[in-house]
């Protein structure tokens, strides 16, 4: 069992990345299965899309709520019960007695998975701190006059990479495993495939990971929930996030009132909370957590307003096939996996704000591109596009989970992961607005100009953010616990 300087053994990543790729995977996959499900329920395309927004809903709810239980409870313990719970409705999925059953089984598969990034964040820092531990102890590192160095706390950038590499390779492939599995099993085998997958990790996760320390006293568990924040944060998300969904198509001008109303509820509340679910003055005080959360979201509209809306256009506007569309943005997805070793050299030479500047000035580039793409476009320069999209699309899911974990308290960790998992729904659901909006008015060359337009002004504002972020008191040289892998 390796286990690089200061880093993460091999084995417990192999078990960790077990459950970070499902999310990401079954988010993806679904898309292949929806016309199959369409006929299966005898339910229309708006009906069936619910598959999908149920699950981003769930997911961006679940992550904080899931990652503040991982503070409470232990990683272990709530990584292992999200694998179980995703094992056991995957495998009742097919005998769903009607579609909004499954509707309901995608969203317990949502909250399922969101245990195990935040679960996977803890798990990562406490190795790297009993590595630094167990070295200190045995005298294995000295500083320059031969006493003990001080104990190292920067970013496993290596770590980080093998599950952003993972999580990347898993949303890229998701479309292609579900394609198969439809043409050869049918709609059932997409929820079915995760039944041995989820078993293996959990078997993996009881033999490998470490145990999480006891479970807190009822009493002092119960104040520590924050019942009252969790149902108003909840509530106001899930309002902010349908009425986000809804200005594509018929906006649900009255939810805009009542996400206002619940946010002011909300801050109210967990100001005067004593164990608040939402720290806000953590997040007040900690401009560079405000900043990472900001940008997650920021950089995650501008790449799926590209990724979802570049093969519309390809398909309705230039008139290629799905085949052919899919073959054009593959090099999105292959060129962020080829990227994120790259970004994680440059993480530990560094540091995360230039990885970040760097892949947001890429990003700037790749927007610029999409508003002189045409009808006559060459091939080559659609293919140019898609990479210079692949490219920040490495550097900054890297740049941005390592200045999470710069950023973030270790006693937060989880919750932290679970806020960041969240601003990624978040972006992704903007992207969508936006181009329901643009696209149901214009769907043409100039439309996606537009979009481009949109996206070329928050990937400015990200540059600016990259550039002046608050690097907070816990930033430090990446080297040593950067070298994780």
């Amino acid at each position: 069992m390796s286990k690089p300087r200061f880093g993460v053994p091999t084995y417990l990543l192999a078990s960790l990345a077990f459950g970070t790729v499902l999310n990401p995977l079954n988010s993806s996959m679904i898309a292949v299965a929806l016309v199959p499900l369409q006929r299966e329920f005898d339910v229309g395309v708006a009906t069936s899309s619910w598959l999908v927004s149920g699950f981003y809903l769930a997911a961006a709810v679940g992550q904080p709520l899931m990652g503040r239980f991982v503070d409470l409870f232990g990683a272990r313990r709530l990584f292992v019960g999200g694998l179980t719970l995703m094992c056991a409705v995957c495998a009742v999925a097919p005998f769903a007695p009607g579609f909004w059953w499954l509707v309901g089984i995608r969203v317990l598969m949502a909250v399922g998975t969101s245990t195990a990034f935040p679960a996977a964040l803890v798990l990562i820092r406490a190795a790297v701190e009993r590595e630094a531990d167990d070295r200190l102890a045995r005298g294995g590192q000295l500083d320059g006059s031969g006493g003990a160095a001080p104990r190292p706390s920067g970013p496993p950038a290596g770590a980080l990479a093998a599950l952003s590499v993972a999580a990347s390779t898993s949303a890229g492939l998701g479309p292609v495993l579900g394609g198969f599995l439809v043409a050869f099993a049918g709609w059932e085998a997409v929820f079915l495939v995760n039944v041995p997958f989820t078993a293996l990790g959990i078997v993996l996760a009881l033999k490998l990971l470490p145990k999480s320390p006891p479970q807190p006293a009822r009493g002092p568990l119960l104040a520590a929930i924050d019942l009252p924040g969790i149902v108003l944060f909840s509530g106001s998300l899930t309002a902010l996030l349908v009425f986000l969904l809804s200005l594509a198509d018929r906006p649900t001008w009255w939810l805009a009132p009542a996400v206002v109303v619940l946010g002011f509820l909300l801050v109210r509340r967990e100001l005067a909370a004593p164990a608040p679910f939402l720290d806000i003055r953590d997040l007040r005080a900690n401009r560079a957590l405000t900043s990472v959360l900001g940008q997650q979201g920021g950089v995650n509209l501008v790449f799926y307003c590209v990724f979802f809306g570049l093969p519309v256009w390809l398909e309705s506007v230039r008139g290629f096939g799905a085949d052919t569309v899919g073959l054009l943005v593959l090099p999105l997805a292959l060129m962020g996996v080829l990227m994120t070793p790259v970004a994680a050299r440059v993480v530990r030479l560094r540091g995360s704000r230039a990885t970040l500047v760097f892949g947001t000035v890429v990003l700037l580039i790749g927007t610029l591109v999409v508003q002189v793409l045409h009808e006559s476009s060459p091939v080559v320069v659609i293919l140019i596009a898609a990479l210079l999209f692949g490219v920040p699309n490495g550097f900054n899911n890297l740049g941005l989970q390592t200045a999470l974990y710069e950023a973030s308290s270790p006693e937060r960790m989880g919750s932290s992961g679970g806020l960041f998992q969240t601003f990624r729904y978040l972006g992704a659901i903007m992207s969508t607005s936006v181009l329901g909006i643009v696209f149901e008015r214009d769907l043409s060359t100039r439309g996606l100009h537009h979009v481009g337009l949109v996206m070329t002004v928050a990937a400015a504002g990200l540059l600016v953010l990259a550039l002046v972020r608050q690097s907070g008191a816990r930033r430090r040289p990446a080297r040593g616990a950067a070298d994780a892998t």
